[in-house]
């Protein structure tokens, strides 16, 4: 039997989160806890990694602290005014390079692939817990580096997040209100392939 939730409809048997989950722009604006937070980190740190390196970091910041102010600025214009009510900001790096067993460095090629997982953990995290993480792209790079301190050279800024508890739409800008429901995905048909990729 099709599993729908949050207006999605599972093709086939998955457990309720991953329909639970989405990335709602309007926020509630209380604090969060920071052992509720240190569970979505908890939970990021057991994602997957190519030879178990680890190679996401993530920088953080509560609503209404100093360190808030430079991150909130390095985001587009876009993303600025729905994120305000976030409870929290954080950016996720990865590490370009990966200790090689002579001590040496060298290019991780998974290092994107790796953190992605971490932010799906974290996110996964989040929504069982009653609160919502909202990855986004749409931030200056070399403010975002600046603002939290990584150096470009060694990171790579993969995405921007916000976590919060869902708020009613109402509160967002009129023309954020229409987007402000789960989404929907292509079926699973549309990208899975037997033995040979046909586009």
């Amino acid at each position: 039997m099709p599993l729908t939730l949050n207006g999605r409809t599972a093709e086939h048997d998955i457990d309720p989160i991953f329909l639970h989950r989405w990335s709602p722009r309007a926020f509630s604006a209380e604090p969060m806890p920071q052992d509720v937070l240190l569970s979505l980190f908890e939970a990021a740190r057991w994602a997957p990694s190519a030879s178990n390196t680890q190679p996401w970091r993530f920088v953080y910041a509560h609503r209404d602290t100093p360190q808030w102010a430079p991150m909130h600025d390095a985001l587009m214009d876009m993303n600025q005014p729905w994120v305000t009510n976030a409870s929290v900001l954080m950016f996720i790096v990865s590490k370009r390079n990966r200790v090689r067993a002579d001590g040496g460095s060298a290019p991780n090629r998974s290092h994107s692939f790796d953190a992605g997982a971490a932010w799906a953990f974290l996110s996964l995290q989040a929504a069982h817990m009653g609160w919502a993480a909202h990855a986004m792209g749409g931030f200056h790079v070399a403010k975002a580096h600046a603002a939290i301190g990584a150096a470009e050279a060694d990171y790579q800024i993969e995405a921007a997040i916000a976590v919060g508890r869902i708020a009613d739409k109402s509160i967002l800008p009129e023309s954020y209100q229409a987007r402000e429901v789960p989404s929907g995905r292509e079926p699973v048909s549309g990208f899975v392939f037997e033995g040979r990729l046909s586009v």
